[in-house]
């Protein structure tokens, strides 16, 4: 079949996957926690140092060995390589604009602000806990929900003892506070 006629993938739409990421609020800066920015960072360093050295020279071997269009070595590395490239991209920009917040130094500790990891009860006596991160932690099977969402919205700036409101889909619920944490102090680098 002609190449003409073969939809393939540009690179012009490489953009197309940041997608599921989410954006930053209009405004607002990229919160994020000391742990977090070593996250992204070690990931970072990783594509560059490691994944992509490894992709570019599979996607060189598959290329010397001739007929490129049905090699799926080369399809599949050239493709992966993109998906790195993309991911490469995507990380430097967060990291640029990322504002670290060392929640460990926290003074007013009995208060809920980025970085505190709140136990709540919830108006039926149920107990949750969740750790306000950046938009780039986030990990609901573990609590760590964006500063952003609704329920960290609901909790910041509120302290051990108060009942704030949460807005739900299903209306409004009361919730209560009952213990506000913060890290120790990092020493790691």
């Amino acid at each position: 079949m002609n190449k003409a006629f073969v939809k393939e993938s540009s690179e012009d739409n490489d953009d197309d996957l940041d997608v599921a990421q989410p954006d930053i609020p209009a405004g607002t800066k990229n919160y994020i926690t000391p742990a977090g920015y070593r996250r992204m960072r070690d990931e970072l360093l990783h594509l560059i140092d490691v994944e992509r050295p490894e992709v570019v020279k599979l996607v060189s071997w598959a290329a010397s060995n001739g007929d490129r269009s049905e090699n799926g070595d080369y399809i599949y590395g050239k493709r992966r390589l993109r998906e790195i490239d993309r991911r490469i991209r995507f990380l430097t920009k967060r990291l640029d604009l990322a504002e670290i917040v060392d929640s460990s130094k926290q003074e007013n500790v009995d208060q809920v602000f980025f970085g505190a990891t709140v136990e709540y009860a919830t108006q039926d006596g149920d107990e949750h806990t969740v750790t306000i991160v950046g938009i780039d932690e986030v990990d609901l099977d573990i609590g760590h929900v964006s500063w952003i969402s609704p329920i960290a919205r609901a909790l910041l700036k509120a302290k051990v003892g108060d009942t704030v409101t949460l807005y739900t889909p299903a209306g409004p619920q009361p919730i209560d506070i009952l213990d506000v944490k913060y890290p120790p102090p990092d020493n790691g680098g």
